[in-house]
């Protein structure tokens, strides 16, 4: 399986996915708490830690095994509105 580098503390675990017609295995990664670190390391905005993310990780398609982020929490629901 493939990882993310730096980022060992975001892995909630592996996962067997469909992809490209098959099963393969896949490591899950929260991606909250990537995001929380780039802001924290980085000194990247929220925005702009989002940005990154999804153009750079989750963009990032490197095979069957590309690793796989999820969004626990929705951070642009931040409940102001209610």
């Amino acid at each position: 399986m493939l990882k993310i580098d730096g980022h060992d503390d975001a892995i909630l675990g592996p996962a067997v996915i469909w992809r490209g017609g098959s099963l393969c295995n896949a490591l899950v990664y929260d991606a909250e708490k990537i995001r929380e670190k780039l802001m924290e390391r980085d000194g990247m905005t929220s925005e702009d830690a989002r940005e990154f993310i999804e153009f750079n990780i989750e963009g990032a398609y490197v095979g069957e095994h590309t690793p796989v982020l999820v969004w626990p929490e929705d951070m642009w629901d931040d409940g102001e509105d209610e």
